[in-house]
C-alpha cells in the first residue's frame, strides 16, 4: 500500500500544483495549451525516441508477452468503441479517444515507478516494452480513426491525407526513429544521451501540470456517465481480459506476467488529454478520466498487489 501511496499522491500533488496556478492567476487559460504542445511536440518525442534507442530488440519482441498484453488492448478498445457508438452515440473521433482512455493507462509516470518499487530493476523491461507497445502501435490507430473523421471524408483521398499526417506525427516519427536507432546496435553519443534525459523528464511531470491548468473553471462531473464507465472498463475490464489471456492463451514467465497485469489495471495516462488537446476533441471528459480514474486506482491497485499471480511474481 505505501509504494502506491508514494507514486499515486505525487501524481495528485502535480496536478493539484497546476489547478492552485491557474486557480490564483499565476498563469493564465492559455497556458495549459502551450504546455501541452510542448509536451506533444518536443519533450514526449524525446522520451519516445530515448526509450525506443536504449532497449535490445530481441527484448522488445517478447512476443508471447506482447500477444497477451496486445491483445487485452485490443480487444478492450474494440468493446469500449462499441459500447461509445451504442449508448452515447458520439462521433468516431470521440469515440476514438474513449476507446484510448479505456486501454491507455499511466505506464510511463506510474507504471514503471511500480514495477521497479514491486519487482526490482527486472520490472523495468516488461513496463518498458507495456508503454512502447501504447505508444508507438496503439496512438497510431486512434490518430487515423480521428484524423478521418475530422476530415469529414472516408475516401481514398482522405486516406492518403491521413498517412500524410501521420508520417510527421512527432509521436510516431520519433517512435521509428528511436526503433531504428535500436537496430543498429550502436549506443547513443553521450552528449545525445544527456539531453534526452533532461529533456525526457519533463513530458510526464509538465501534462499533469496542464491538465492541472486546465482544470480551473471546468465542472468535474460534466459528462459523468462517459467518465465513470470509461474508468470502469479501463480500472477492471481492461486488466481482467489481460488476465485471462496471460492465464489461458499465451505462456509467459510470471514477472512479465506479474508486470503485464500492472500495466493493464493502471489509470488513465496524462497522454490521452496531450492527444485530446492537440484534436480539440473530449478534453473536458479526458481529463475529468485521468482525474477518477487516479482516484479509484489507490483500491484497485491495493487490491491487486495481493492476487496471486501478483504475488507469483514478487517471488
Amino acid at each position: 500500500m505505501e509504494p502506491i501511496f508514494n507514486v499515486v499522491l505525487p501524481v495528485f500533488a502535480i496536478i493539484l500544483t497546476g489547478y492552485a496556478c491557474g486557480r490564483l492567476g499565476v498563469l493564465g487559460p492559455a497556458s495549459s495549451e502551450a504546455i501541452n504542445k510542448f509536451v506533444y511536440f518536443v519533450a514526449l518525442p524525446v522520451l519516445l525516441f530515448y526509450s525506443m534507442a536504449r532497449v535490445d530488440p530481441a527484448e522488445i519482441f517478447n512476443w508471447p508477452y506482447l500477444g497477451a498484453f496486445a491483445g487485452g488492448s485490443i480487444i478492450t478498445t474494440i468493446i469500449a468503441i462499441i459500447f461509445a457508438r451504442f449508448v452515447f452515440k458520439i462521433r468516431l473521433a470521440e469515440q476514438s479517444m474513449y476507446g484510448m482512455i479505456a486501454i491507455f493507462g499511466n505506464t510511463g509516470y506510474m507504471g514503471i515507478p511500480l514495477a521497479i518499487i514491486a519487482f526490482g530493476e527486472a520490472g523495468a523491461l516488461p513496463a518498458i516494452v507495456a508503454t512502447v507497445f501504447q505508444t508507438a502501435v496503439m496512438i497510431p490507430i486512434y490518430a487515423v480513426l480521428i484524423e478521418a473523421d475530422l476530415r469529414g471524408e472516408r475516401s481514398m483521398k482522405a486516406a492518403i491525407e491521413v498517412t500524410k499526417s501521420l508520417a510527421k506525427n512527432p509521436l510516431i516519427v520519433s517512435s521509428v526513429a528511436g526503433i531504428l536507432w535500436s537496430l543498429t546496435g550502436i549506443q547513443l553519443p553521450t552528449p545525445i544521451a544527456n539531453f534526452s534525459s533532461i529533456l525526457s523528464a519533463a513530458a510526464g511531470p509538465s501534462a499533469l501540470f496542464a491538465i492541472g491548468l486546465f482544470m480551473v473553471g471546468k465542472p468535474l462531473f460534466h459528462g459523468f456517465a462517459e467518465t465513470s464507465s470509461v474508468s470502469f472498463i479501463k480500472l477492471f475490464i481492461h486488466p481482467v481480459i489481460t488476465w485471462a489471456l496471460f492465464m489461458f492463451v499465451f505462456d509467459v514467465d510470471p514477472l512479465w506476467q506479474a508486470v503485464g497485469l500492472l500495466m493493464a489495471a493502471l489509470p488513465v495516462g496524462a497522454l490521452c488529454f496531450v492527444v485530446a488537446q492537440n484534436y480539440n476533441i473530449y478534453v473536458q471528459r479526458t481529463s475529468a478520466s485521468i482525474l477518477v480514474s487516479t482516484i479509484v486506482a489507490v483500491l484497485t491497485l491495493s487490491v491487486l498487489f495481493l492476487s496471486p499471480l501478483m504475488q507469483k511474481g514478487l517471488l
